[in-house]
């Protein structure tokens, strides 16, 4: 009897054990079932008494004949037994008759027989009743894997009864041929089973070959065919779900995400609607509790980010979060995607709130820290982004988008003691995603910062392998060929740059400041210049380089009414002025070389001429020294260059009366040096 006992105490403790872990498991909290995993644990009695009883000889007719097996048996797949005149409650009574003279067997005639078969019954019986629905209802109709230790049982019984056959003379043969065939069969079965696992699809789908009435069932070969990225198919079997079972959520769900995934919004967000519409309603000025499952909630999130597409419908999303919020407060998905709505209204304040609820449910979630530095950004506070973009990568070193946006920050700032920093980070980011050209693009920024023009050049050259179109790693790279006095390798970079971005501004500045000064090729400066005004016809630095063009072509009057109006364009602009002033410099003598005596002979000619052109190539000379070149790097995020101002000294204003002189004086400049052209040409 101690022996006896000492067992009991210890079986005792041990299950109280196993049921702490498990509570622990479960975090304290009874799993969410709804009316779909097991229909009878809410149906009325005596439909509820009646079902369970008949779930009894389903799963002994499973261990019995498994030819019929299913992966899932929940929802409508055993319908409910809701009358005493239901002929399904024979197998019940036999059932139940088989298993009491079993019983009384074992209990009535005492011998090794009666062990035997109490034995087995002790294992059937015991391992099933925590699946029985006997203490509290579970989460399925039947399950194949609750018996697996109750068919220890039931082998043992047949074990047994073929030993009690098998000992018989007249009964021999036939009990042994009776088990050949039952190892034959049984291992053909386990053969063809074994295929049915092959695959999700092929699991599901041997299913639905033995139940059709299960929405679960065509749900999850929907999944299946939605992973291979076949949604046209899935969607027949999502559709077929509601059919079959028109109030289940979840099947309503899975319609309206694969009509997005389709682009259907149209379609999808009438789907999300009719599944809303089976979520426990508000009742205004009444309070009442309602067990829903968490993944049911996703419908306010799912529709919210759809229609969140529509700027004009942003505050009916904002709407749906909340009411997902109003009806799980911990709810963090919730709280994260309210957070992105209102960046997106341009409520970063709103936004840090919804984050900063979303952490005290979750500290250790690195998304969430990393959404919370994009808020700080968005308030202008790069030191707190940056402390909050450093907690997510401590909780998640790899964390690929906190490497990245960190790095760009820590660039961004220009403080000099972050760049090693930031390059190790962007080394990290590579090394996670190597197809991604951004990556090596901003380590070659960073390069052409700490002025490493061979390292930044590698950098830049990869970025443009794996992306050829890339535009900010064209145009710095040739900017920093044009940097670095390797100006005529620029040029067939920004030929590319431009075959793929013909309006790029930059560019074409500085194509054209590479073919006028290095090329001397004076028409295809002119034409990009050209170019760049009719894109922005204020665009200054293109205006001023225009003419400087005309400057080149000798064309002083055309030289000087472009440089008047690039000055208003550009009033403060110093070196605009100069330029204007050394223009009607050398108009005001030639004009004067005009006034002179015309030379006498053809030897004086040429020297008057020599002294023009040497006039000439010093005004050229000082405009090459003044002229506003492209020397701004151009960055991913397409930041506007900043361009360099000095305020200019005023200068007088004059008359109309002298402007009118001064305007009449130029024109007899200019026809004079027309004269004087056509004299040393020989005309």
């Amino acid at each position: 009897m101690l022996q006896t006992l000492l067992k009991l105490i210890v079986l005792m403790f041990s299950t109280l054990l196993l049921v702490v872990v498990r509570v622990q498991v479960i975090q304290s909290q009874l799993p969410v079932f709804t009316r779909f995993d097991n229909p009878a644990a809410v149906s009325p009695s005596p439909a509820r008494q009646l079902t369970f009883n008949y779930l009894l000889p389903v799963n002994a007719w499973l261990l019995l004949n498994p030819s019929e097996l299913c992966c899932d048996w929940t929802m409508g797949t055993i319908p409910l037994v809701e009358s005493l005149l239901d002929v399904r409650n024979i197998a019940t009574l036999t059932f139940f008759c088989f298993l009491g003279s079993l019983m009384v067997f074992s209990l009535r005639y005492p011998g090794d027989s009666s062990k035997t078969v109490l034995m087995a019954l002790c294992l059937i019986v015991l391992p099933f009743i925590p699946a029985s629905n006997l203490f509290f209802p579970v989460g399925f109709v039947v399950a194949e894997r609750v018996l697996y230790v109750p068919s220890m049982g039931f082998c043992i019984l047949v074990a047994h009864g073929w030993k009690k056959l098998s000992n018989k003379s007249v009964l021999r043969k036939i009990s042994w041929v009776c088990l050949a065939a039952v190892l034959f069969t049984h291992a053909l079965k386990t053969l063809h089973r074994n295929w049915d696992w092959e695959s999700e699809y092929t699991l599901f789908m041997s299913a639905l070959k033995v139940n059709k009435n299960n929405a679960k069932l065509w749900n999850n070969v929907g999944h299946a065919l939605e992973n291979e990225k076949n949604f046209e198919r899935a969607l027949q079997f999502f559709i077929q779900a509601t059919q079959v079972q028109p109030d289940d959520i979840g099947a309503h769900m899975n319609v309206g995400r694969t009509y997005k995934n389709l682009n259907k919004t149209k379609e999808a967000e009438e789907s999300y609607m009719i599944a809303k519409s089976l979520m426990p309603q508000i009742i205004p000025g009444k309070k009442y509790a309602a067990r829903v499952a968490p993944n049911h909630l996703n419908v306010y999130i799912n529709l919210a980010n759809l229609i969140r597409a529509n700027e004009s419908r942003l505050e009916e999303a904002d709407q749906l979060y909340r009411q997902a919020i109003s009806m799980r407060p911990d709810f963090k998905q919730a709280y994260i995607s309210r957070g992105e709505l209102l960046l997106k209204m341009n409520k970063p304040l709103k936004a840090k709130e919804a984050y900063l609820r979303a952490l005290e449910l979750d500290r250790t979630n690195a998304d969430l820290w990393y959404n919370l530095a994009i808020v700080y950004i968005e308030l202008k506070d790069p030191t707190e982004a940056l402390k909050n973009f450093n907690r997510a990568l401590e909780l998640n070193p790899t964390h690929k988008l906190a490497l990245f946006n960190s790095a760009l920050l820590m660039q961004e700032s220009g403080d000099a003691r972050l760049r090693p920093e930031a390059k190790q980070r962007l080394l990290h980011y590579v090394k996670e995603e190597p197809q991604d050209s951004n990556g090596y693009f901003n380590l070659g920024m960073l390069a052409m910062d700490d002025k490493k023009d061979v390292e930044a050049e590698a950098w830049m050259k990869k970025a443009i392998r794996l992306q050829p179109n890339f535009r900010s790693a064209l145009f710095n790279l040739a900017l920093l060929y044009s940097q670095t006095g390797k100006e005529l390798m620029a040029l067939p970079v920004l030929e590319d740059l431009l075959r793929y971005y013909p309006d790029h501004t930059k560019g074409l500045i500085l194509k054209g400041d590479i073919l006028m000064n290095q090329k001397k090729d004076i028409v295809g400066a002119k034409k990009c210049f050209e170019k760049i005004l009719e894109l922005d016809p204020k665009n200054v630095q293109g205006k001023h380089n225009l003419c400087v063009v005309y400057f080149e072509e000798k064309d002083l009057i055309k030289a000087e009414k472009c440089l008047v109006e690039t000055l208003a364009l550009a009033p403060h602009e110093e070196y605009i002025q100069r330029h204007l002033n050394i223009v009607r410099s050398k108009i005001a003598s030639l004009g004067a070389m005009e006034q002179s005596s015309l030379p006498s002979d053809g030897t004086a000619a040429t020297e008057a001429k020599k002294n023009s052109f040497q006039n000439l190539k010093e005004a050229k000379s000082e405009k090459t020294t003044t002229q506003s070149t492209v020397d701004n790097k151009e960055h991913s995020k397409n930041k506007k260059p900043t361009e360099k101002s000095s305020v200019d000294k005023e200068i007088p204003k004059k008359s109309t009366k002298e402007i009118k002189d001064i305007e009449k004086k130029r024109v007899a400049a200019l026809k004079r040096l027309e004269e004087i052209e056509r004299i040393l040409n020989g005309e």
